[in-house]
């Protein structure tokens, strides 16, 4: 089968570390894929708002939207599909957070379908820093007073701790009532279950009647495995850890410092 649809994560795939792309060649494969009738999704744990940001001098409104590791599907101004965490969901992640970490070891986000919120307990420092991937970052004091559909709990730790037996932890504690993965840099993300970016992929496969084998994925890290597995051509980065590369044997052409995802998606334009 031909391919009808390209999805990337950012972070580590489509963006170098310095969190930037080549926008110049991107708007040219941009235009060759819609010339050939192929749409391009922007699949990652970032709100809407920062994604559309990203593709802003390319233009946002042609690309089509997984954000929130999946909970929010969207195409411009459609909503193609999205799904909110409960708030008593929300608040045994919080309660649990609570018993098991002291107040200032990890960084409480919640990312919902109006903003995003952090208690008032963060430190300037770390709001700053965290308003480049929330631009309409909150601070409030009760997390329970949110007016908002949160689509992501999110737990962050310093870049440099490993996150991985915090994710077991959570399996363990919420079992399938709830969907845990790593996001890298730190980060665990809580949604609600069977939430993912091959989720994302499901809804846009019944929406826009194209087949898992006529997708192409790319992507780096933990929360992009489900997407990488249902599709019918998945890329691991070269940049990824090796427990990707023993899950997904195909790689891009090049790490995301070297751009390798615009690389990828030229050669399968020119038929390679």
């Amino acid at each position: 089968m031909g391919v009808k649809l390209i999805a990337t994560d950012l972070d580590g795939t489509l963006l170098n570390d310095e969190k930037t792309f080549d926008t110049v060649w991107m708007k040219t494969l941009l235009d060759r894929m819609e010339a050939q009738n192929i749409r391009f999704v922007a699949a990652s744990g970032n709100q809407k708002v920062k994604l559309a940001a990203y593709f802003e001098s390319v233009g946002a409104d042609r690309i089509t939207y997984i954000s929130d590791n999946g909970a929010l599907v969207s195409q411009g101004d459609e909503i193609i599909s999205e799904q909110a965490l409960t708030a008593d969901q929300v608040a045994r992640v919080l309660t649990w957070n609570a018993k098991n970490h002291p107040v200032d070891e990890n960084l409480v986000m919640l990312s919902g379908a109006k903003g995003a919120y952090v208690s008032n307990h963060a430190t300037e420092e770390v709001i700053e820093m965290s308003r480049f991937f929330f631009p309409n970052l909150q601070q409030v004091e009760k997390f329970n007073e949110i007016d908002d559909d949160i689509f992501r709990v999110s737990l962050i730790w310093e870049q440099s701790v490993d996150v991985k037996p915090e994710i077991d932890e959570l399996k363990a504690e919420f079992g399938n009532e709830l969907h845990t993965t790593g996001s890298g840099f730190g980060s665990v993300d809580l949604l609600a279950p069977n939430v993912n970016k091959r989720t994302g992929l499901e809804t846009l496969a019944a929406h826009f009647d194209i087949q898992p084998d006529e997708m192409v994925a790319l992507g780096d890290n933990d929360n992009d495995l489900e997407m990488l597995r249902y599709v019918g051509r998945p890329f691991v980065m070269p940049n990824a850890e090796q427990f990707m590369h023993d899950r997904i044997q195909t790689q891009a052409l090049a790490d995301n410092n070297h751009d390798g995802v615009l690389k990828t998606i030229e050669a399968i334009l020119d038929g390679k």
